[in-house]
């Protein structure tokens, strides 16, 4: 099984630019480079930051964009997103019990899309009515291999700045998981780093932005970093998960300018 995962676009008003950089025109860039060598893929994950402020014309580009994507594509939220906005752009995504997550049942197992937006923060939540969702999604799974979709992750990564927004319920969310012993691999965006590792025993990754990164940068302070952006070719089979991490080439997208700082 072959998916796409595309993190933290940060889309703005057509023209607008983010950090020196045109978030639509790398977004693009990437969603071209895809439909070339990645038109097999059976799915394409957007794990949130759609937005970068929730503006209907940004989700209105995004719409036009992604009508000429040919793998099935899931939408996920993250901070920078609004909602019920969303909803109302996007009114064939489904909200489960008004939040935006999903279940994809595949041959390899079952991929669960966890909406881990609390509006007007910064820091990702899964209230109880998200984790009882999610109890029952990996109880129905039973055996099955179970693949973790969110976009905050629930582990440090030893940035300070983003360590302080990062998901706040990880020991609720990890009680579920411990519960049933079936996810295999948690996907995140928001940190706008490549990273590799496991937390309490199951493997993790995340994903640079599709138009600006984060320094490695260890002080209490975020800067800019200036890496390409990429997307992830995660395959799945029967021996495990690869994941394989490509810098898109962005033509005349530009390179991000280091003026200015946006929380994430």
């Amino acid at each position: 099984m072959k998916i796409i995962q595309v993190s933290d676009p940060h889309l703005l008003a057509p023209g607008g630019l983010l950090y020196g950089s045109d978030p639509l025109s790398r977004l693009e860039a990437c969603l071209g480079d895809i439909g070339t060598n990645h038109a097999d893929a059976e799915l394409v994950v957007i794990s949130g930051d759609l937005t970068n402020a929730g503006e209907r014309a940004a989700y209105g580009a995004l719409k036009e964009r992604l009508a000429g994507l040919v793998p099935p594509c899931r939408l996920m939220l993250g901070n920078h997103d609004d909602r019920a906005l969303f909803l109302e752009m996007f009114p064939q995504v489904a909200a489960e019990n008004g939040f935006v997550q999903s279940v994809v049942d595949s041959g390899e197992g079952r991929l669960i899309l966890l909406d881990t937006l609390d509006s007007g923060h910064d820091e990702g939540r899964l209230c109880e009515a998200r984790l009882d969702w999610l109890d029952e999604r990996l109880q129905e799974a039973r055996d099955q291999p179970v693949f973790l979709f969110m976009h905050h992750p629930p582990f440090r990564i030893h940035v300070p700045e983003l360590d302080r927004v990062m998901l706040i319920d990880a020991d609720a969310l990890h009680d579920v998981l411990r519960r049933h012993g079936n996810v295999r691999h948690i996907f995140a965006g928001h940190v706008h780093r490549l990273i590799a590792g496991s937390w309490r025993g199951i493997p993790v990754s995340t994903l640079r932005s599709t138009n600006h990164q984060t320094a490695l940068d260890f002080s209490q302070s975020w800067s800019l970093g200036h890496e390409p952006p990429a997307y992830a070719v995660i395959l799945i089979d029967a021996d495990g998960v690869v994941v394989h991490f490509h810098d898109f080439p962005i033509g005349a997208a530009g390179s991000p300018s280091p003026a200015g700082f946006e929380e994430h």
